[in-house]
Formats: C-alpha cells, sequence, structure tokens
C-alpha cells in the first residue's frame, strides 16, 4: 500500500501544525486536547522545519523539570526530521520509523507538507493488506 492511499483512509483534515516560537507548555495542551502525540513545526504550514513529539516533552521533563514547559518548541524539537513522499510503500515508511525510533512521519511533495503518517497508520494499512493476501490465497486453495 501507498502513503497516499493512507492518507486519503484518514480523511482530509488539515495537519496540526505549531510553530517553533510556541511554548513547550502549549504544545503540550495542544497535543493532550488533539489527542495526537506528535507536532509538525511549520511557520507557514507547508515548511517543514521540525517535529516535536509527546516523547521529546517526557524526555525533557525528566531530565530537567517543569522548567522546560517555559521554553520554546524550537528548543525542544527534532529539526529536519525524515519525511516521505506519498508515492512511498508501506513497508519502506515502516523500516524508516524502525531504524530511525521515531513514530511519526511528515508526508511531503516538492518540499511542501501534504499530510503526517504515524507508525499505527503504517500498521493498520499492513495488516489489511496481509488479510487480503490470506484472504485470495484461501480462495485460491479453496478453487473460488
Amino acid at each position: 500500500m501507498l502513503v497516499l492511499q493512507i492518507l486519503k483512509s484518514k480523511g482530509d483534515g488539515p495537519v496540526i501544525t505549531i510553530t517553533a516560537k510556541t511554548s513547550i507548555a502549549e504544545a503540550a495542551n495542544v497535543l493532550a486536547e488533539r489527542r495526537i502525540g506528535g507536532l509538525i513545526v511549520s511557520d507557514d504550514g507547508k515548511e517543514v522545519e521540525g517535529i516535536l513529539s509527546e516523547r521529546d516533552i517526557v524526555r525533557s521533563l525528566a531530565l530537567r523539570g517543569a522548567v522546560c514547559l517555559e521554553e520554546t518548541v524550537g528548543d525542544l524539537m527534532t529539526r529536519n526530521p525524515v519525511c516521505c513522499s506519498k508515492d512511498e510503500t508501506t513497508d519502506s515508511v515502516l523500516e524508516k520509523m524502525t531504524n530511525g525510533r521515531f513514530r511519526h512521519m511528515p508526508v511531503t511533495e516538492n518540499g511542501a507538507l501534504i499530510g503526517i503518517i504515524t507508525i499505527g497508520d503504517a500498521v493498520k494499512a499492513r495488516l489489511e493488506e496481509l488479510a487480503m493476501e490470506k484472504d485470495a490465497l484461501q480462495g485460491m486453495i479453496m478453487g473460488h
């Protein structure tokens, strides 16, 4: 399955972005309110400057305490995150996420943000592929 198919199944909602100047406390509120695990950092909603995840905030809290909540997203974000294109396969995305040990990946086209894919999205798509393959094989064996 291609990333484009996963994005279509997720719907046409906008990608939630945040600016590098936003406070970590505000970013944490957005993550909690939207029930998401990562935010794309972008001043214009198109150029991907970085990504901030719940894990980034939790690690900083553990190391430095609540003082990190007063810092900016730019202080904690991962700069130049690994991105994928809409034409990449689920397997390719899963491999990149596993090797890089991250769970959220911006999807870009000609350098502009067009979506975000999570490891959960990729695993769900892969499981759907496996179920279809299983059904096809069973049909062949049963003569259907």
